[in-house]
């Protein structure tokens, strides 16, 4: 940036004080001070739109890369399995032992689907994940307490 040595920070210093005065020197150095934090904040800000902007310009890239090693993928394949159904085509059909083309008939095949058993969960029952024996240790209370039974529990005891 700017190159100042020490001397002429020093003279600038001097030049300040008599121009402005001592009085209004400490309100000025503090307006310099919040501006010279407003300029930093916006030159990062700048730096990191540019970075980012220079991400997206290799995402993009590499994206592009992606896509087209993607596609040489697709189309090598779609060019090889057109290839194995030639192939396949020209070979002859086997037959089976009974000795027609179908090894098994359609109508044979019945779809099977699995048979549906309730979860046997039960929504309205409340379950913490805190254990109970954590509870009981710390005296949790796990059971709403009547007012009668909170009296006769916590009323004291005479020896």
């Amino acid at each position: 940036m700017i190159d100042i040595g020490l001397s002429k920070m020093a003279l600038i210093g001097a030049v300040a004080l008599i121009v402005i005065g001592p009085e209004k020197l400490p309100r000025v150095a503090r307006t310099v001070g919040m501006l010279l934090g407003k300029a930093q904040r916006y030159v990062s800000d700048v730096k990191a739109e540019v970075n980012r902007s220079m991400e997206l310009d290799e995402l993009r890239k590499m994206k592009d890369t992606v896509e087209s090693a993607a596609r040489d993928v697709h189309d090598s394949a779609r060019t090889h399995a057109s290839d194995f159904e030639k192939s396949w085509s020209d070979t002859p059909a086997a037959t089976d032992d009974y000795g027609s083309g179908n090894s098994i008939a359609q109508s044979d095949v019945t779809p099977v689907y699995p048979q549906y058993r309730h979860p046997k969960k039960n929504w309205r029952l409340k379950q913490g994940a805190t254990p109970q024996w954590y509870k009981a240790r710390n005296g949790v209370r796990s059971k709403a307490l009547s007012g009668a039974a909170r009296v006769a529990r916590y009323r004291p005891k005479v020896h």
